[in-house]
């Protein structure tokens, strides 16, 4: 999800189009700062894509611009996920992850318990298994999400037989 450059009307300065441009524009709304570091930490976020930790994140600003500081990082990212631009997930392992939302189709989770993967998956089945439960219960869901615990093929114990592949 990388934008383009484009120039501002009435400015020298270029202006990234995309969801850096959504997070300049909600920033301008609130009458907050912009900055060169938020561009930069927006950017990266959006390249790496994934489900990234602050901690990863941070490592990769501070590439190109080691000044970059973690309260920085974090703040940028509560602005992301203020504005609709990423998710924060939790995982059960105590660690925020941020993934962007922006463009991105619906999506459940498998998280292996051992080395910490995480398997994006989407299922017509079983979003429609959940709409007939909800309309059962007269129930009308907003959102939902759904993640499985478990072990990934790399970490089941050794003997175990594997599941048999199903669509």
């Amino acid at each position: 999800m990388k934008g383009s450059s484009r120039p501002r009307e009435g400015s020298g300065s270029a202006q990234v189009s995309g969801p850096t441009a959504t997070l300049a524009a909600y920033i301008q709304e609130r009458g907050l700062k912009q900055s060169r570091q938020r561009e930069r930490i927006a950017q990266s976020f959006f390249a790496m894509g994934g489900h990234v930790t602050v901690e990863q994140l941070v490592a990769r600003v501070r590439r190109d611009d080691p000044r970059v500081s973690v309260a920085t990082v974090y703040r940028t990212m509560k602005l992301l996920a203020e504005c609709g631009l990423a998710v924060a997930r939790q995982f059960g392992d105590g660690q925020t992850r941020y993934e962007a939302s922006a463009g991105r189709d619906h999506h459940d989770h498998l998280i292996c318990t051992a080395c910490g993967e995480i398997i994006e998956f989407a299922n017509e089945r079983i979003e429609s298994l959940q709409e007939v439960v909800a309309r059962r219960h007269g129930f009308e869901v907003e959102s939902h999400r759904l993640e499985l615990y478990g072990r990934c093929a790399r970490c089941r114990p050794p003997g175990r037989a594997r599941p048999e592949a199903r669509p």
